[in-house]
């Protein structure tokens, strides 16, 4: 089955899913409550109008964009056979670092968001350099570092934040605005969805669909998927086995990195108290290639599913939906759960998580 048949045989089943959940909800509201079927319908396609709205979608794409970038960077490494584990840390690092170099260029307009963000992601991939170092040259431990990773972040980037601010959160920083085409912004719905929209959430849909077609048609898209399912025929082959590890391991932790920075662009300052402003995106970005079967437009539509699960909380408020904040603030884990059991197998490759030594 090729990549786009995958994602569209994905996509199929989601909907199906998602039929099955509401006609079980119908069942329930008949059957226990005594309700007319017609009655629990027509409430349920009213309730689900009022809570998707195009503002509600646009916003979750923007919250589904940091958790695509980082889901995409961490398949691209596992692919190739090193499971980078360290997406949440890189994340953080990223955040901070764009936050910090938006701040020092100067306080300005969406060109200094800009520049924040581009140098974000040249440090985070030269972090990401020295993991990779560990990993391949040295053998590390891959859940070890990438776990050190995470720690440091969480260590580090306070500290050092409130050196520069004097707290663990900065001040309201620029952002790089919204993409506003006009006329075209005027249509009802999509208008807004589409062309009147991040410039980061369509950024983020072109490296989706550049990772696709690098990853299922380019000579090195298959060189990566041969390092993590047969090293070995790769390297009889001529390719140098963990030269390509390290260039995926690089572009993760630089994908990542860019994670970080555009949640730090949509939100506008950076927050490092708790687990910073991150807050376990990382994780859900690896739960988000394992939900795609390590196709990135399968992980791109698991993380539009994880963002507007987020934002539901906030659009229940703004709706004046009585819901417990808790339980709200847990959905997404429960349909974290949701999706890895019921989902279907994950096909891991081969030789993820073991060093490799050319026999030359």
């Amino acid at each position: 089955m090729s990549g786009l048949e995958y994602a569209r045989h994905r996509g199929v089943r989601l909907v199906g899913l998602v039929l099955v959940v509401l006609a079980a909800l119908g069942i329930v509201g008949v059957v226990v409550f005594d309700v007319p079927l017609a009655e629990v319908l027509a409430d349920g396609l009213e309730t689900l109008a009022s809570i998707v709205t195009p503002g509600y979608v646009a916003r979750s794409m923007e919250m589904a964009a940091p958790i695509t970038l980082a889901a995409i960077g961490g398949l691209y490494a596992e692919k190739s056979g090193v499971f980078n584990i360290g997406l949440e840390g890189f994340m953080i690092f990223g955040a901070f670092f764009a936050a910090a170099a938006t701040y020092l260029v100067g306080a300005g307009g969406a060109v200094h968001a800009w520049a924040g963000i581009g140098i974000s992601v040249l440090l985070t991939m030269g972090l990401a350099v020295l993991f990779a170092v560990l990993l391949i040259r040295y053998k590390a431990d891959q859940i070890v570092a990438g776990l050190g990773v995470w720690f440091i972040g969480l260590g580090l980037v306070p500290f050092t934040a409130a050196v520069i601010w004097g707290s663990r959160n900065s001040p309201r920083l620029p952002g790089v605005g919204r993409l506003t085409v006009p006329g075209l912004s005027e249509i009802p719905f999509f208008g807004r969805v589409v062309f009147d929209q991040s410039p980061l959430v369509w950024l983020t849909v072109l490296v989706a669909v550049g990772a696709w077609i690098f990853l299922y048609r380019t000579q090195y898209g298959y060189w990566i998927q041969a390092a993590g399912e047969n090293p070995e025929a790769l390297d009889t082959a001529g390719i140098d086995v963990n030269r390509v590890r390290y260039a995926t391991v690089i572009f993760s932790g630089g994908l990542a990195g860019l994670g970080g920075a555009v949640l730090l662009a949509h939100s506008s300052s950076f927050v490092g108290t708790g687990q910073t402003m991150v807050d376990g995106r990382g994780w859900l970005g690896i739960v988000a290639y394992l939900f795609g079967n390590y196709n990135p437009l399968g992980a791109a539509a698991a993380a539009l599913l994880f963002g507007g699960v987020d934002m539901l909380q906030g659009q229940f408020q703004t709706l004046n939906i009585e819901a417990s904040s808790k339980l709200l603030g847990l959905l997404p884990y429960v349909v974290v759960i949701v999706v890895l059991t019921g989902w279907g197998k994950t096909q891991v490759p081969s030789s993820v998580g073991e060093p490799y030594e050319s026999e030359e």
